[in-house]
């Protein structure tokens, strides 16, 4: 397994809520960015930041179909976890942003989410003594778009995850998950399920974009990576999230529409079902997989394994 980071953790409390200033030898560009990650100045009304959608305790995701931003209004698409993403090469559902940098003013201007004038938060980032003392220490400069989003980039690249039941079995623990889990694991990676032909990679993503069926031109109406590209075989394709810590990034898919693992993979097994006349299906997605009920609960299984334990409820 790849060489993983240490989330951050106690810098926002310690300074959010309080007029401490790091002095040079304490501050980072991460702790920056995890400060302004908790930020609401980035929003229009200063109602929400990233962490309002992206939430810790859920893998980074948000735990609604589609997230709430600026009065209220509703986001396009259900939000993906801002954890292990240190290695994408492209950012989105459709792929819209080609680095952790360059994502950041999506939704910082996004009318449905946070509905900020990049200028508005530069200058209200500037107008705080705090801020602008860090980022003098990180930058020697004063806060400006690009030092913002280069410190935000930083601190999503800690948000990388190891701790999970599947790292310890696959470092040696065969007692880390269940014999259920392994014969999910096999199944995975197999011929019959096909996971692994998506779902492959540290991060069980192959940073590929593919249309899964959830794409009709009637009900399901998303064209997806094709209003980026213009390009028709892009029709219906979304970016192939990865799988860690799947058990806590409830709902599913681009538009949120399944709450549960096993929804998910109900819809997997047979897509016609829910969708009778998909459009630009791809082509793994053509037969339904007959999977029988253990089959079904053994691959759940395995997902379940794929958590950090740092997402997983204390008793």
């Amino acid at each position: 397994m790849r060489k993983r980071y240490v989330i951050l953790g106690s810098f926002v409390a310690a300074c959010i809520s309080s007029s401490f200033v790091p002095t040079g030898a304490e501050v980072t560009k991460e702790m920056l960015g995890e400060r302004l990650f908790f930020e609401k100045r980035l929003s229009a009304n200063n109602s929400i930041s990233c962490a309002s959608c992206h939430l810790p305790d859920h893998g980074f995701a948000d735990t609604v179909a589609l997230s709430r931003g600026v009065g209220g209004r509703l986001g396009k698409r259900n939000t993906p976890s801002c954890a292990n993403v240190s290695g994408r090469s492209l950012l989105f559902y459709d792929g819209r942003a080609s680095s952790l940098e360059d994502q950041v003013h999506f939704p910082v201007t996004d009318t449905n989410e946070m509905a900020a004038k990049l200028s508005t938060v530069v200058r209200r980032l500037t107008a705080d003594r705090r801020y602008k003392t860090m980022f003098k220490k990180v930058y020697n400069a004063v806060p400006n778009a690009a030092n913002m989003a280069d410190a935000i980039a930083a601190y999503e690249r800690t948000l990388e995850t190891s701790a999970s039941p599947f790292d310890r079995y696959m470092d040696g623990d065969e007692k880390a998950i269940s014999e259920s889990a392994i014969r999910g694991r096999e199944l995975f990676m197999g011929k019959k399920a096909k996971c692994f032909d998506c779902h492959f990679s540290t991060d069980f993503t192959g940073d590929e974009f593919r249309n899964i069926g959830l794409y009709d031109g009637k009900t399901y109406i998303d064209e997806g990576r094709y209003g980026i590209t213009g390009n028709k075989e892009d029709l219906g394709k979304f970016k192939v999230p990865g799988l860690r810590n799947v058990a806590v990034t409830w709902p599913y898919m681009h538009n949120g529409m399944f709450r549960t693992l096993r929804e998910v993979i109900d819809y997997y097994d047979d897509p016609y079902k829910t969708v009778s006349s998909p459009v630009n299906i791809d082509s793994l997605l053509l037969q339904p997989l007959h999977l029988t009920e253990q089959e079904k609960t053994d691959l759940e299984n395995f997902m379940l394994t794929l958590t950090d334990d740092r997402f997983v409820p204390k008793k």
